[in-house]
C-alpha cells in the first residue's frame, strides 16, 4: 500500500507539470496542445483523489504498518477524529493542501475555457500544483513504520498508534483545518489570473474574471480564522481568541491582502485604475501563503511558535525557498516587463475622491499585513520574539484610519469631490460618533486609539447601515459589501471591549471554602472522571442571587504534559469564563503571605523589595524528576530580593505533571527569613495582559495545615460576543458579495 501511494504521488506530480508545460506551449498560436494539456490536468486530478482515498482507507483500517497512521491514529479514536489525522501531521497536511488545489483546478479549468484564458491561467495554476505535489513527495507519508521506527522490530506490526494529539481530539479539528486549507488552494486562483494577465497583456483578467474567485478564497480563509480563534478561545483555554503566533499570523497575513485586491479591482473595474496596484497585490495575495508556510513549516520557527512544525527535513526547506524564490522571480519579471504597458492614462489625482477613499483602506491593510509580516519574521534574524503588545499597538492605529475611509467613501464621488461636500453629506453620522466618544471620554476612556477606533467603527456602521437600507431596492446581493462592513464595525467593537476592559485574576480556591473574585463568589466543590479519561473541576459561582456551575477540564496531554480546557457561562453583555491551571495542596491558613508580580515590576514585602524579573525553563529536568513524571511540565520564576544595599535571587518553580498535579520547588529567602514558594502564574498573550507570578512567603513560625486547592484564572470579557456577531455579519456580507457575482460565471 505505501508503494503504491508513492507511485500515486509521482504519476500526480508529472501530470500536473506536464500539464502545465503543454498550457505553456499552447499559449502562443498553437492550440493543438490545448487537449493533451487538459487530459493531464484529469490524470493528475484523479491520482491526487487516489492518494487521498488511499491514506484515507488505512487510516480507517488501523495499516500501522504505516508510520503516518501509527503516528496520528489509533484504534480508540472515534470516525470523526481518524478523518482529522489525515491532516494532524505535516505529511498529510500538504496532500490535503494538494487535494483541495486538485478539485479547484478542474472548476477552474472550465471556468477559465469559457472565458478564452485557459492556457495562460492554467499554466500558472498546474505548475502551482506541481510544486504542491513535489512537497507531498518529499514529506511522503507512505513511509514504512520499520522504516521510521527502528525500534519496532521489521516484519512486526505494532498493536495501536500512538493516537491523536489530546488537545486536537475536539470537533473543531474537523471543520477548522480543511477549512483553512481550501481558503490557502483558493488563494493561487487570483495569483493565476493576475500572472495570466500580465503574460496575455489583458490587465484586466483578474478584475473581470477573477473577482469571484477572490471573494471565495477571502471568504473562506476569513471563515477559517474566525473558526480557528473561536476554538483557541471556547476549547484550548488561551484565554483569548488571538494570541499573534506565528501559524495564526500565517492566515491572517493572505486575508489582508487579498482584502486590499478586493478594494483595489472594484476600483480597476470602475474607473481602469490601480492596474499595478491590483497586480502587485494579486501576486503579493499568494507568495504571502507561500512565505507563510515557510516560516511555519520549515522549522525556523519551531522556537518561537506553540504549534509551528519542527525539523520537516532540508528537503522541505530548500524546495519552499526555490519555489519561492522562483516565484518572486517571475512575478517581478512580468510586472518590469509590463510596467510601461500598465501605465495609468491622464487622471485628475484628486485626492477627495471615492478611488482615493478605496485606495487608503487598501493601503492600511497593506501596512497592517506588513507589520505582521514584520513581527513574524523577526526570529529569523535572531531577535527575541516580538511582544502581541507590539502588533496590537501598531495595528490599532491603522485600523481606525480604516474604517473612518470606509465611511466616507460612501460619501465621496467617483473621479473627484471637495471636502466641504463630503463633510456635509456625512455631517449627521459624524456628529453622532463624536457625542458617542465624548461619552466615552466622559466615563473616563482615556486611551486615544480606543477613543479614534470607537469613533471611526460606529461611524462606519452607521453609514453603510444607511446605505444599505437606501439600495435595499436593489436585492439583498447588492448590499453584501455594506454588510460586510456593517459586521467589521461591530467586530471591532467587540474587541475593544473584550480585550481592552476585560477583568483577569488568579486565584486559588480552597475546596469548600468561598472566595471572591472580580465580584462573584466561587466555590469549588470537587472533582470527577469524565468518560473520556478527562477530569471535570466543579466551580459554584454566585452573583447576585443568581448561581451556576463551571465544570472546566484537565487531563493528560502525554508528551504534550497537563492539557486543559476552561468552561464558561455566556450572557448578552459578557463572558465569564474560567480556566483550569493546576490542583495542589496548601495550607489554607498557615501558608503565609501571597503577592502578584507583574514582570519586571517590583511589590513591597515587609522592608525588602521583591521583582519578578523573568520565567525561568532551566529547571525543566530536575522538575520533571521531582514530579516523578514523565511529559510533564515544569517552569520557574527569577525573583530578586533586595534591601537597597543587598540583592539576592530566587528560583521557586512548579512542575506540572500528567493528570494536573503539580509539585512545588521552594526557595528559601536569606533576606526575608522565610520560604518562598510559587503559587501561580500566567503568561502575557491577549490584549495588553502582563505576564505575572503570584508567590506566598512563609515565616518557619506559621501554621502549616494542608488541604486542596484549585488554581484557576478567572476572566470576566464584556461584550466578547460581539466579536462573533461581527464576523458571522461580515463574513455573510462576503457572501452575498460573491453571489452577486455568479452571473459572471
Amino acid at each position: 500500500m505505501n508503494l503504491l501511494g508513492n507511485i500515486l504521488i509521482v504519476v500526480a506530480c508529472l501530470s500536473s507539470g506536464l500539464s502545465a508545460m503543454l498550457y505553456v506551449r499552447s499559449a502562443g498560436r498553437d492550440t493543438r496542445w490545448v487537449k493533451p494539456a487538459r487530459v493531464w490536468l484529469g490524470i493528475s486530478a484523479a491520482a491526487t483523489i487516489a492518494v487521498s482515498v488511499l491514506l484515507l482507507s488505512m487510516l480507517l483500517q488501523h495499516d500501522f504498518t504505516n508510520s503516518y497512521v501509527y503516528s496520528y491514529s489509533s484504534r480508540a479514536l472515534p470516525l470523526h477524529f481518524l478523518v482529522s489525522s489525515f491532516y494532524a501531521g505535516q505529511e498529510g497536511s500538504f496532500l490535503f493542501w494538494s487535494l483541495c488545489s486538485a478539485l479547484i483546478g478542474v472548476v477552474l479549468a472550465s471556468y477559465a475555457r469559457r472565458r478564452n484564458s485557459e492556457q495562460w491561467v492554467m499554466a500558472v495554476f498546474m505548475g502551482i500544483q506541481c510544486f504542491l505535489l513535489l512537497l507531498v513527495y518529499a514529506k511522503t507519508p507512505f513511509r514504512s513504520i520499520w522504516v521510521m521506527a527502528p525500534q519496532i522490530q521489521a516484519g512486526q506490526v505494532p498493536p495501536d498508534g500512538r493516537g491523536l494529539n489530546p488537545l486536537l481530539q475536539n470537533i473543531w479539528m474537523v471543520i477548522h483545518p480543511p477549512i483553512l486549507f481550501v481558503g490557502f488552494a483558493a488563494m493561487a486562483v487570483p495569483f493565476s489570473f493576475t500572472i495570466g494577465g500580465l503574460w496575455r497583456k489583458e490587465y484586466g483578467m483578474a478584475a473581470s474574471q477573477g473577482m469571484g474567485w477572490l471573494l471565495f478564497a477571502v471568504l473562506v480563509l476569513g471563515v477559517g480564522i474566525m473558526l480557528g480563534g473561536y476554538w483557541a478561545y471556547g476549547v484550548l483555554g488561551w484565554g483569548g481568541y488571538w494570541a499573534w503566533d506565528p501559524v495564526e499570523n500565517s492566515s491572517l497575513i493572505p486575508w489582508l491582502i487579498g482584502v486590499a485586491l478586493v478594494h483595489t479591482l472594484i476600483v480597476q473595474r470602475r474607473t481602469g485604475r490601480f492596474m499595478r496596484s491590483s497586480a502587485a497585490l494579486g501576486i503579493a495575495g499568494f507568495l504571502s501563503v507561500i512565505y507563510s508556510t515557510f516560516l511555519t513549516r520549515s522549522g525556523v520557527l519551531g522556537d518561537s511558535s506553540v504549534h509551528a512544525f519542527v525539523d520537516p527535513g532540508a528537503t522541505v526547506y530548500w524546495l519552499l525557498v526555490a519555489f519561492l524564490v522562483g516565484m518572486v522571480g517571475l512575478s517581478l519579471g512580468f510586472m518590469a516587463a509590463r510596467r510601461k504597458e500598465m501605465r495609468p492614462g491622464q487622471t485628475n489625482n484628486q485626492f477627495i475622491s471615492r478611488e482615493a477613499a478605496l485606495a487608503v483602506g487598501a493601503l492600511v491593510l497593506v501596512l497592517s499585513a506588513a507589520v505582521v509580516i514584520f513581527g513574524t519574521s523577526l526570529p529569523l534574524t535572531g531577535s527575541t520574539t516580538v511582544e502581541p503588545s507590539f502588533y496590537n499597538a501598531t495595528n490599532l492605529p491603522l485600523v481606525a484610519v480604516m474604517v473612518l475611509a470606509i465611511g466616507l467613501s460612501l460619501y465621496t464621488q467617483w473621479g473627484t469631490d471637495r471636502w466641504n461636500e463630503v463633510a456635509r453629506r456625512a455631517g449627521k453620522w459624524l456628529i453622532v460618533s463624536t457625542l458617542l466618544s465624548a461619552g466615552l471620554f466622559a466615563m473616563d476612556v482615556r486611551d486615544q486609539d480606543v477613543l479614534l477606533l470607537s469613533f471611526g467603527a460606529v461611524f462606519a456602521i452607521l453609514v453603510n447601515l444607511e446605505f444599505a437600507w437606501k439600495q435595499k431596492s436593489g436585492g439583498i446581493t447588492a448590499i453584501g459589501g455594506k454588510i460586510a462592513h456593517v459586521g467589521l464595525g461591530v467586530f471591532l467593537v467587540g474587541v475593544i471591549a473584550s480585550g481592552r476592559y476585560n477583568s483577569t485574576r488568579q486565584t486559588s480556591l480552597v475546596l469548600g471554602q468561598p472566595a471572591q473574585v472580580l465580584g462573584y463568589t466561587l466555590t469549588y466543590t470537587g472533582y470527577d472522571p469524565t468518560p473520556d479519561n478527562k477530569y471535570a473541576f466543579h466551580v459554584e459561582v454566585e452573583k447576585d442571587g443568581s448561581t451556576f456551575v463551571l465544570s472546566p477540564l484537565m487531563f493528560d496531554g502525554g508528551q504534550q504534559g497537563t492539557m486543559r480546557n476552561p468552561d464558561m457561562a455566556s450572557f448578552l453583555t459578557r463572558d465569564f469564563y474560567v480556566s483550569p491551571m493546576s490542583l495542589q495542596n496548601v495550607g489554607p491558613a498557615g501558608d503565609g503571605e501571597t503577592y502578584t508580580i507583574e514582570k519586571g515590576k517590583s511589590v513591597s514585602v515587609g522592608a525588602f523589595t521583591t521583582t519578578f524579573v523573568e520565567f525561568d525553563m532551566n529547571s525543566h529536568d530536575q522538575n520533571t524528576m521531582a514530579g516523578g513524571g514523565q511529559g510533564g511540565m515544569a517552569v520557574g520564576s527569577i525573583l530578586e530580593v533586595s534591601d537597597g544595599k543587598t540583592k539576592e535571587r530566587l528560583t521557586p518553580s512548579v512542575a506540572y505533571a500528567p493528570g494536573g498535579e503539580t509539585t512545588h520547588k521552594t526557595s528559601e529567602s536569606r533576606l526575608l527569613g522565610a520560604t518562598v514558594r510559587l503559587v501561580s502564574m500566567k503568561v502575557g498573550g491577549m490584549g495588553t495582559d502582563p505576564s505575572t507570578v503570584t508567590i506566598s512567603v512563609r515565616h518557619p513560625d506559621e501554621l502549616q495545615r494542608t488541604s486542596e486547592a484549585l488554581v484557576v484564572e478567572v476572566s470576566v470579557k464584556p461584550f466578547i460576543v460581539l466579536v462573533w456577531t461581527g464576523s458571522l455579519v461580515m463574513f455573510a456580507g462576503f457572501l452575498l458579495a460573491m453571489f452577486k457575482r455568479l452571473p459572471e460565471i
